[in-house]
């Protein structure tokens, strides 16, 4: 692959409930694995504005996006040509405020709120399930035992 670094932007969905808070997660399209929203990079639009594009069209999740990235994962990902890749996907907050029932890829994903400790479980990138861990560790009040 040389020193070409491929990136993408994700969207890091949190929302608070009286039970504390949920971190939205989506299943990807190929493989159906637990993935958070993330996309390529968009002409005309800046990091963090893509992670807020790409919660929208494939979560249906709209909200207030941070403007610094709160962390970063990589994962392998295999192109239509047949090559695989492994995109460092940027990741930046995205406090959700509704959630739409329509949106552009709704019929093509599962969509789930869970706590973060459950989001951390249920995603198998060893990076991506590090920084939801110090997500729950950060938000979690300690679980009743």
């Amino acid at each position: 692959m040389g020193d070409t670094t491929v990136r993408q932007f994700g969207a890091l969905c949190l929302r608070w409930t009286s039970d504390g808070p949920e971190i939205l997660l989506i299943t990807t399209r190929e493989t159906k694995r637990w993935m958070i929203p993330k996309g390529w990079p968009i002409r005309g639009l800046r990091p963090h504005q893509v992670a807020k594009r790409e919660a929208w069209e494939e979560a249906g999740a709209i909200g207030k996006v941070e403007r610094k990235r709160c962390g970063r994962f990589r994962y392998a990902k295999l192109l239509a040509d047949g090559r695989e890749v492994e995109p460092i996907v940027e990741v930046y907050f995205l406090k959700v405020r509704r959630q739409k029932k329509r949106f552009p890829e709704m019929t093509q994903r599962s969509v789930a709120w869970m706590k973060p400790a459950e989001a951390a479980r249920r995603v198998k990138e060893p990076e991506l399930k590090r920084l939801l861990t110090a997500v729950a560790r950060e938000y979690e009040v300690t679980e009743e035992a």
